[in-house]
């Protein structure tokens, strides 16, 4: 059995209405990374210098040794980035989340009571700002514990939200695991929070970004100025600000850093952005902690049976008769590649569609005789399936009078007569009428050509189905 982890759906074509409070258009979450005094520094522990995200064009790690140019950038960010962005939030009103990295806040306690004083939302970055993707879960799933504990030793509680960044292919199990966690945000692959069940744990998502980042200053392609900056922060504004006025509010992430935005050319383009952000109506610019306890009280998750997560007798038994009297189709998309995507109704349509079109002509024929004339003697005799019996209720079939139970009798006849199998139509796209209609069009054509409609027709029959189930 294949199961595919990726979810390429999310949303879906219909996204939820977020609903922000007082009928806000778009969320903008400002997030402001305290990494200064987490970073790979042999200070710390660290067997090199840090190399990602500063002002050092192309900087390598320095194995053994410490880069004094790459300490002092980011000791910029503490001394004077971050008081430079305290003044220009706290001076405008507008609250910030805090991606805190728990040993850098340690080394930081006027910043972090600045912080504390004006009302923002310290989460946690982890215990130390380095690279996760080769640490043995193990020692991952400790330093997330770690960086708990220090957390709540420094800022006086525990961090409700958390975001690893260099994170590992097991960040989100292990943060969601862990159970203390009202939001995590260690993914990029939405526009709104969604749910993600980990066992028995529900957990909130609050997707990030890495593209309305000033981390683009630091890498390339990227940003030079702040009117770049500025340019990209107001068309994605505008983009998600329209959706909104459109019935399909979003959130807009913001990613910065202390020694990146912090500096005066840089935070000009920010500042900017910010004025023309709040010449908007309905514009809500909440902590990430609002939006979760938002997104907990009027999107609460439900679980629900998901095809990709079913044993082989409880997909078959969901789903064996999709297929008119042909379980062999689920028996053997189960085998399939199965994943999110399949947990809806266009999803699982396509993953049956699969087996029968990929099936021989003789299978495929069987599945065609499997169905039962319209309006036929097994209906009259009411030993038609549960879903067949519907169907042919919704069109009025079960309804007919004399003369139309002739009529439809003499056209089956006539059909199967020359085709060899029933005339099969998906009733619930028609009226009785069309459905007439359609019986002496397709009178008139080939067996080939008629095959593949009847296929067509068996298709959509099993699209409706699942549709009705999967809701």
């Amino acid at each position: 059995m294949k199961r595919y982890p990726r979810d390429m759906r999310g949303h879906g074509p219909t996204p939820p209405d977020a609903a922000w409070p007082g009928g806000a258009r778009i969320a903008v979450s400002i997030v402001l990374n305290y990494e200064e005094g987490g970073e790979n520094c042999l200070l710390h522990g660290d067997a090199q210098s840090e190399a990602f995200l500063s002002d050092i064009a192309g900087a390598q790690p320095w194995p053994g040794q410490r880069h004094w140019n790459m300490e002092s950038i980011y000791d910029y960010g503490a001394r004077a980035g971050f008081w430079r962005l305290h003044r220009l939030f706290t001076g405008l009103n507008i609250p910030v989340t805090v991606y805190g990295v728990a040993t850098a806040l340690a080394r930081s306690p006027e910043q972090v009571a600045a912080m504390k004083s004006a009302g923002w939302e310290i989460a946690s970055h982890g215990l130390k700002w380095v690279e996760h993707r080769d640490m043995p879960e193990e020692e991952e799933r400790r330093q997330i514990a770690e960086a708990i504990r220090l957390h709540a030793e420094v800022v006086g509680e525990r961090p409700r939200g958390w975001y690893t960044g260099r994170c590992s292919v097991n960040t989100v199990r292990l943060t969601a695991e862990e159970g203390g966690f009202d939001w995590i945000s260690d993914t990029y692959d939405d526009d709104l929070p969604y749910w993600l069940e980990t066992g028995t744990r529900d957990q909130l998502v609050i997707p990030y970004t890495l593209e309305a980042n000033d981390m683009r200053f630091a890498t390339a392609p990227g940003y030079i100025e702040g009117e770049q900056f500025f340019t990209y922060l107001r068309d994605s504004f505008d983009t998600l600000y329209a959706e909104g006025c459109a019935g399909q509010a979003k959130m807009f992430s913001i990613g910065l850093h202390c020694r990146l935005i912090g500096r005066p050319g840089k935070i000009a383009g920010l500042k900017r952005f910010l004025d023309y952000a709040r010449t908007h109506e309905r514009v809500w610019f909440p902590r990430r902690g609002d939006i979760a306890r938002h997104w907990h009280e009027t999107h609460p998750h439900r679980r629900r049976p998901r095809p990709s997560r079913m044993d082989r007798e409880s997909f078959v038994a969901h789903f064996g008769g999709i297929y008119e009297h042909s379980p062999w189709i689920a028996e053997r998309a189960f085998e399939l590649e199965l994943g999110p995507a399949h947990d809806c109704p266009a999803g699982l349509a396509n993953a049956l569609a699969r087996i029968f079109r990929s099936a021989t002509p003789a299978e495929r024929l069987g599945v065609l005789k499997a169905h039962p004339d319209l309006a036929g003697k097994l209906a009259q005799a009411r030993r038609l399936t549960a879903s067949s019996s519907f169907e042919q209720a919704s069109a009025g079939l079960d309804a007919l009078t004399d003369a139309e139970r002739a009529e439809f009798a003499t056209l089956n006849a006539d059909y199967v007569a020359k085709h060899g199998f029933p005339f099969i139509i998906a009733v619930r796209d028609h009226d009785k009428a069309g459905i007439l209609a359609a019986f002496e069009t397709r009178l008139a054509h080939d067996s080939a050509t008629e095959f593949a409609t009847a296929c067509r027709q068996v298709e959509r029959i099993a699209e409706l189905r699942l549709q009705d189930m999967l809701k």
